[in-house]
């Protein structure tokens, strides 16, 4: 004879609830796409009430792609942070999960911010120059001096921090660590780093080349992910290039320039190499460049660790291993 706990679980309505929860949760908690596209709806949900509360305190505000003045840098990547953050808010309650657990943990990431500060800054270095070398670029002297030098340079690089921040945690955070659950690690950084790359679409001074190499450095900053298990070093690399390529050195950047920049660059002979109104990520130089360090990091990291998201793939540990709010005995 069935048992009762068995007789009830057999029920019209217990099956019902056993096929909701199917369509929901996986054996890792809430399936990949439906939290994505709760991510989503929670991240256009922030934005439309950022965007109303923007508008009314400030007017019209021109997009931070065309317009690289200070405020209204700051402005845009402060509101793009805080919809992140209510987004990743909001999925992280509902499974149970730290905000900070997708790739924002870990005890060595002050070492891996410095160590991609350090690389990015480099990385750009040796572009300008070889440029220069190549007589593909010249620079005018700094145009700033004294204190303003340093105030401005430390307010570009408050500002390209936030860049990074936003732009690793939005592609390389919560939906790189979902899509891993879902369709593997690889592919998911395939699509994304597709998605990164036509983002750049957008920009008035962009070109094939430009929108290849924005893909390929969303590859390269996915391998340090595979590699670090965290952020941190793609953060600190993506900070680092984009402050020393728009400010320090003052090349273009899909074709717009900073408003206070310490050098001037101008680009020169074949546009296919010098990247023309581009900047340096409309080179095909830097394709190159994206190889070499792709390599680089293999014989850095590769030989001496094991990818967090090797093997059966990555599994997010849930605070208290309980299920997703949705489905936790309160709600049932």
């Amino acid at each position: 004879m069935q048992s009762a706990e068995q007789s009830k679980n057999d029920t019209p309505a217990a099956r019902r609830k056993q096929r909701l929860r199917w369509v929901f949760l996986g054996p890792n908690g809430i399936r990949a796409g439906w939290g994505i596209v709760v991510f989503i709806a929670a991240f256009m949900a922030v934005n439309f009430c950022v965007s109303k509360l923007l508008h009314f305190f400030f007017g019209h505000i021109p997009h931070s792609a065309t317009d690289l003045s200070m405020p209204t840098f700051y402005l845009g990547e402060c509101s793009l942070l805080i919809c992140l953050a209510g987004a990743v808010a909001v999925v992280s309650t509902i499974e149970r999960r730290s905000i900070l657990s997708f790739g924002l943990q870990g005890s060595a990431g002050w070492a891996r911010f410095a160590g991609g500060l350090i690389c990015g800054f480099g990385a750009i270095s040796l572009v300008v120059l070889i440029f220069l070398q190549m007589h593909l670029l010249t620079l005018d002297p700094p145009s700033t001096h004294g204190a303003t030098l340093w105030t401005h340079g430390i307010a570009w690089g408050g500002a390209f921090l936030l860049v990074a921040l936003a732009e690793e945690s939005a592609l390389r955070g919560y939906l790189q660590y979902t899509l891993t659950r879902g369709v593997g690690f690889w592919w998911g950084a395939l699509l994304l780093s597709i998605l990164f790359g036509g983002l750049h679409g957008s920009n008035p001074g962009e070109t094939p080349v430009g929108l290849i190499s924005a893909g390929g450095f969303g590859i390269v900053l996915c391998l340090s992910l595979w590699y670090t298990g965290s952020l941190f070093w793609a953060i600190g690399f993506h900070a680092a290039w984009d402050w020393g390529q728009s400010y320090f050195y003052g090349t273009s950047d899909s074709g717009t320039l900073l408003e206070t920049r310490l050098y001037t660059a101008h680009p020169l002979g074949n546009i296919l190499l010098s990247g023309g109104k581009t900047g340096p990520e409309g080179s095909l130089l830097v394709l190159v460049l994206l190889v070499v360090m792709g390599l680089a990091m293999w014989l850095w990291w590769g030989r001496r660790t094991t990818s967090p998201f090797s093997g059966s793939g990555w599994r997010p540990a849930r605070t208290g291993n309980r299920e997703p709010r949705f489905f936790s005995k309160a709600t049932r």
